[in-house]
């Protein structure tokens, strides 16, 4: 008996699924949660970013901005960081710097024990290595904390917490951090070597917003929209292409198993008619905006009067639809 209970079971939910895909139009339910970034603020090949003008939308700071930004060569690839200083961000909190008040960051593609790095060649280019040399800890930060690693190219370079630091050749002036969140793998440090922020682990996870109530976020803490002229029934259409794309990125597809918070009905991806993979939330496509530069913007909502941020169940904030 409980073998045919376990089985009538297992049928039963693997009809649910079917049903459910095929309402939604679903063709990519086991994309990998690696491949959650934003389309149109992706970074460019080996998920780095790019300082080459043109080089991809949003290249500046991965949030899918529309690349207004001037680009800029990597002047202190290899300047000391002398003492490191904790910098305060409005929606970072505690960030980690050099000497000269820019910003470190980490890759998520590291390892820290043990501490390896894993940017070279453009990369390294794009995030110059911070060089152990000279490194010391300024106020708030533990000593103990502060190490080195051997690169590839045997050079030494400084490591937080055994995280491996860099510095993004996009930021020129104290306290910027253009590269958070870049390609859903490079995150500003923390003083204890974690990422700032506590950015979220899962490729859609829900926050609570002042104004906005429970709205649903991406993997880097930015607002997702969803646009009223779209379609989810019989099944996923965007109406979003060309100009309206780039200012409005597509959030590419996660697992359902990556998300926290939303609602699992209609979670999934689909392939729209340009070729491109997007994921939805109960069956509607949904999208970051450009406008938003940094996690907890909503800069987005009510745009045009056709775009809104989404709660967890896939309703719109603040609309009739």
């Amino acid at each position: 008996m409980k073998t045919s209970w376990r089985g009538a079971s297992m049928v039963a939910t693997a009809a649910s699924v079917l049903v459910l895909t095929t309402a939604c139009g679903q063709d990519n339910a086991t994309t990998p949660s690696s491949a959650a970034q934003n389309v149109g603020a992706t970074a460019a090949a080996g998920d780095y970013g790019s300082v080459t003008a043109g080089a991809g939308t949003g290249a500046g700071n991965g949030y899918g901005a529309d690349g207004s930004q001037a680009s800029s060569a990597p002047t202190a690839a290899a300047s000391p960081a002398g003492e490191l200083s904790v910098a305060k961000n409005p929606e970072l909190g505690s960030v980690l710097t050099d000497k000269a008040g820019l910003t470190l960051y980490r890759f998520d593609a590291d390892t820290a024990n043990p501490p390896k790095s894993n940017c070279n060649g453009d990369c390294a280019t794009t995030w110059p290595p911070v060089p152990a040399d000279d490194a010391t800890a300024g106020a708030g930060i533990d000593k103990a904390l502060l190490g080195e690693v051997t690169r590839a190219d045997g050079t030494k370079q400084l490591t937080v917490g055994g995280w491996p630091a860099y510095r993004y050749a996009k930021d020129v002036n104290s306290g910027d951090v253009n590269g958070q969140g870049v390609g859903g793998k490079w995150f500003a440090l923390a003083p204890n070597g974690k990422k700032a922020g506590g950015a979220s682990s899962a490729g859609l996870s829900t926050r609570k917003d002042a104004k906005l109530g429970e709205i649903v976020v991406d993997r880097n803490g930015m607002t997702v929209y969803r646009f009223i002229k779209d379609k989810a029934w019989p099944k996923s259409v965007s109406n979003c292409t060309g100009a309206c794309l780039e200012k409005w990125p597509a959030v590419a597809p996660v697992q359902a198993n990556d998300t926290k918070g939303v609602e699992k009905k209609g979670l999934m991806g689909f392939t729209r008619s340009d070729g491109v993979k997007q994921m939805t939330v109960d069956c509607w496509p949904i999208y970051t905006f450009s406008g938003d530069k940094a996690p907890g913007e909503t800069n987005g909502q009510g745009v045009g009067g056709t775009w809104y941020a989404v709660r967890p169940d896939g309703k719109l904030v603040g609309a009739s639809k």
